[in-house]
């Protein structure tokens, strides 16, 4: 494609508001434009690199006998309630699964707070698969091959994310897996221990919890005059113990509606997204102090001991609380804590769970080494759904028997314009972009550095037939430019190799060919034939 007949607003500077390296990268090389908060217009460039992406994945679903349909966008239901739908219409028998549907499709999300470019949106590209097995047994067999398939996806787009433990949150499933890519720009954390591998999304991560006085006898309740002591800090200070000794109140309102009561060791902290999942909350907001006190609860000084209305509250607590002894906790009465508290005598939970938040240095859960915090993009994520759509819109097949059987589920979603960015984030210099090859919008620029001298134009125009002839993408910069700016833009945009026709091309009868991503030059002689350059130029592509 000629360079002055394309679309390619490339820009000096960044606007203000952009953040993100690949943000700035993509408005700046002429990928994308916003037109309002988190929806974005994918220019030429970046639409060439969707496709290719698209391309990609599209190779690897079939290769594991995914087959590609379209969901409708427009009706108000997910599209995994629409595919259970269309299976339990046409899948009848045993023989017909396993089955693997995919989809490419437009997708909306209320966003509140869209940020950094193509990251974090409200309208974007997700690839949406979904299977479906006779059995546990047969879904993970399965679960192996998609997972592979990931990894080759992301692999061909140039990124090695790590692997890490997912939170499947409202669907719920047995395993839940996220690819993450480690990147300052991302807002996932997730949790890894250098010694065991371990990996997990720092909102489920678990922690090893030793306990600080499990083999205490019971003691007897005791109340304790603590006055200012509304904090865990102050707390511990005046009474001179430790954290680990005290036990925290949190309260919530899950989905504006029911009252959280969580409680965990005064040492942890609540995981939002751990307690939303135990309550099966889809939002979750902390309690005002009104709404705490309209439970008998006293901000600062609560304790589930002597709720005077309990019934009204639902009672979580952490695992890290049911095997301590004697813990302090509130009194329910401003100025007081209550010593000695101890679980299933003094009170009981409706539910006992894992909710602490993992920190950094917290003990890994399988060896206990300290493990570290890394931010992270999440590129995609795949788990198994079981029957939890199945078995609410009665998605049955016969069995060999001629008996009846819930169909079981798998999920798997890449959020496209975000793998997009992410490759940006892993891929660039001070220069702009280095698109992987696989991904890249051209295989090849093709700069003539004088248009107004016929011996450099008409090389240029020789050697671009022929590059298109070879099948190779060339973007030939054939503007009126000088030098510099065609050389700023040829790094900007990031196309893996560039070749250079000059005055010295002329003179010396070579051509310059330069690789962007360790600017590597070499150059090459046409003595023999330019069709001696094409099989070096495409023999490179492996250099």
């Amino acid at each position: 494609m000629r360079f002055s007949r394309m679309l390619i607003p490339t820009l000096r500077d960044a606007p203000k508001d952009a953040g993100l390296i690949s943000h700035k990268l993509l408005i700046r090389a002429g990928f994308i434009r916003p037109l309002a908060a988190g929806i974005y217009t994918l220019l030429p460039l970046g639409q060439k690199v969707r496709l290719k992406i698209e391309k990609i994945i599209r190779e690897e679903m079939d290769a594991i006998g995914g087959q590609e349909i379209s969901l409708p966008v427009g009706v108000a239901t997910p599209h995994e309630e629409a595919v259970t739908d269309l299976v339990r219409r046409e899948i009848r028998s045993y023989r017909q699964v396993p089955l693997v549907l995919y989809q490419i499709q437009t997708k909306f999300r209320d966003e509140p707070r869209p940020r950094g470019g193509l990251i974090r949106v409200r309208e974007f590209t997700m690839k949406d698969a979904y299977s479906f097995h006779s059995s546990e047994d047969d879904l993970d067999a399965f679960y192996p091959k998609i997972r592979q398939a990931y990894e080759k996806i992301f692999r061909r787009c140039g990124l090695e994310p790590v692997i890490v433990q997912g939170d499947p949150g409202l669907i719920g499933g047995k395993d839940s897996h996220e690819f993450m890519l480690l990147s300052d720009a991302g807002e996932d954390q997730v949790a890894l221990c250098e010694q065991c591998r371990y990996a997990a999304n720092r909102e489920i991560a678990q922690i090893f919890k030793a306990s600080v006085n499990p083999t205490e006898p019971m003691l007897p309740l005791e109340e304790v005059a603590t006055p200012g002591c509304e904090s865990i800090q102050a707390l511990a200070e005046f009474l001179k113990i430790t954290p680990e000794r005290t036990a925290k109140a949190v309260f919530s309102i899950a989905d504006e509606r029911d009252f959280v009561f969580a409680l965990i060791r005064g040492d942890l902290e609540v995981s939002e997204t751990k307690l939303a999942n135990t309550v099966g909350a889809r939002t979750l907001r902390p309690a005002t102090g009104a709404e705490i006190r309209s439970i008998g609860a006293v901000p600062g000084y609560a304790s589930p001991v002597g709720l005077s209305r309990q019934s009204a509250v639902k009672i979580v607590v952490d695992d890290s609380i049911v095997h301590e002894r004697n813990l302090v906790s509130g009194a329910n009465k401003e100025g007081f804590h209550l010593r000695n508290v101890n679980y299933g005598r003094d009170f009981i939970a409706d539910v006992v769970a894992d909710i602490a938040l993992v920190r950094e240095g917290d003990p890994c859960p399988n060896c206990q080494s300290p493990l570290i915090l890394k931010n992270a993009i999440e590129l995609g994520h795949i788990f198994k759904l079981g029957t939890r759509y199945s078995e609410a819109m009665g998605a049955k097949i016969l069995t060999q028997d001629a008996s009846e059987k819930l169909l079981v589920m798998g999920c798997y979603g890449i959020g496209i314009e975000r793998l997009m960015a992410a490759v940006v984030e892993a891929h660039h210099d001070e220069q702009g972009i280095i698109w992987p090859e696989e991904i890249a919008p051209f295989h090849i620029a093709l700069l003539v550095l004088n248009t107004d001298r016929t011996e450099q134009t008409e090389l240029a125009e020789k050697l671009y037939a022929l590059l298109r002839v070879a099948g190779l993408e060339v973007l030939y910069d054939d503007r009126s430019e000088s030098a510099g700016v065609k050389f700023n833009d040829a790094d900007l945009i990031g196309v893996p190799y560039r070749i250079v026709i000059g005055s010295r091309s002329i003179t010396n009868k070579t051509i310059e060919l330069k690789r962007r991503r360790d600017g590597a030059k070499r150059e090459l002689s046409y003595a023999q034939g330019l069709e001696a350059l094409v099989h070096t130029l495409k023999a490179e592509r492996g250099w």
